[in-house]
């Protein structure tokens, strides 16, 4: 149980950590809204990867065959919906400078940046090929107790990471509070997603 559990949390870190274009998305959202959308967002990724782990453990060996034939046009597809966030963030960073202090740019409800963040997150497939692989190899999520429990250290350690990356994005935006500091964070935001997106592409 006792390595489950490491297994788990070691793998959750592991596809968190490295900061892509989800993670830069996140915080951008976080800084631009009130801390519950953060934490919204920041479980709907922690969920998605939590799904993914569960499917890893269910399916095993019988998941490479078949997400192999659809790896490039999910990633495909998860690069376009990247560059439309992009477009998106760069979009309302505009026209809230130019609309000024009286009119605050519309927020996502914590419910909305929930689904639209386990959305995006799920459309990576490389994510469950990863938990397959560390299950294939490591094999310490055997049995329904081990199982359970790898899934759930999983998923504690991505909300774990994700939190702390939404708490980020909440205090650089009462940092960062003036116009040309939302403005400058808001293009930035958006020029790092596009950039990661074409990276999934290439």
């Amino acid at each position: 149980m006792t390595g489950a559990v490491v297994a788990g949390l070691l793998a959750g870190y592991g596809i968190a950590i490295p900061v892509g274009a989800v993670g830069a998305h996140l915080v951008a959202v976080a800084a631009r809204g009130p801390w519950r959308t953060g934490v919204g967002a920041a479980l709907g990724v922690a969920t998605a990867d939590g799904v993914y782990a569960l499917v890893a453990v269910l399916g095993g060996a019988a998941l490479v065959p078949v997400l192999a034939p659809v790896t490039t046009p999910l990633r495909w597809v998860s690069a376009l919906v990247l560059l439309a966030l992009a477009a998106l963030s760069c979009r309302t960073a505009v026209r809230a400078h130019r609309a000024g202090p009286a009119q605050a740019p519309p927020v996502a409800a914590p419910r909305r940046a929930y689904l639209t963040f386990l959305g995006i997150t799920i459309l990576n497939p490389m994510t469950v090929l990863y938990f397959a692989a560390l299950v294939l190899g490591g094999g310490p999520a055997r049995g329904p107790a081990g199982a359970t429990a790898f899934v759930l250290a999983a998923f504690a350690a991505s909300a774990s990471w994700q939190l702390l990356l939404a708490a980020t994005g909440t205090l650089l935006g009462h940092t960062l509070s003036s116009p040309r500091a939302r403005l400058l964070t808001g293009l930035a935001s958006g020029a790092l997603i596009a950039v990661l997106a074409v990276g999934v592409m290439v």
